[in-house]
């Protein structure tokens, strides 16, 4: 746990969150500006940067969000980053549950475009 983390926070009490289910090993709470209706996050409660730094505990974490997301029987996806110039921008593991609607009007940071060399 880190002090200045704010999911390390939210994960101790320390600070006010949203919760929508807390496992042992995870929790899970909606963000501050959530993208859709039901929008949701799911953190490890061990802080770890990214799903790079600790393969086991990023499974642990994804596998929460997998069953999370299956309970709200609808499409959404599953998103996280690692690093800056992957919008990463809080830095504990943090796994995006963002369920998804036709014409929803949420475009993902991706288009498929090759970038000019």
């Amino acid at each position: 746990m880190t002090e200045t983390c704010p999911f390390c926070r939210i994960v101790t009490g320390d600070a006010p969150a949203d919760i929508v289910a807390r496992w042992d090993d995870a929790v899970a709470f909606r963000p501050l500006n959530p993208v859709t209706d039901g929008h949701t996050l799911v953190v490890p409660v061990r802080h770890i940067r990214d799903y790079t730094e600790i393969p086991a505990v990023t499974a642990i974490t994804v596998a929460r969000a997998a069953v999370l997301a299956s309970e709200i029987a609808q499409d959404s996806n599953l998103i996280t980053s690692a690093g800056t110039s992957a919008t990463q921008s809080v830095f504990h593991l943090h796994i995006h549950i963002v369920p998804r609607r036709e014409n929803d009007g949420l475009h993902l940071p991706w288009t498929g475009q090759k970038v000019a060399s």
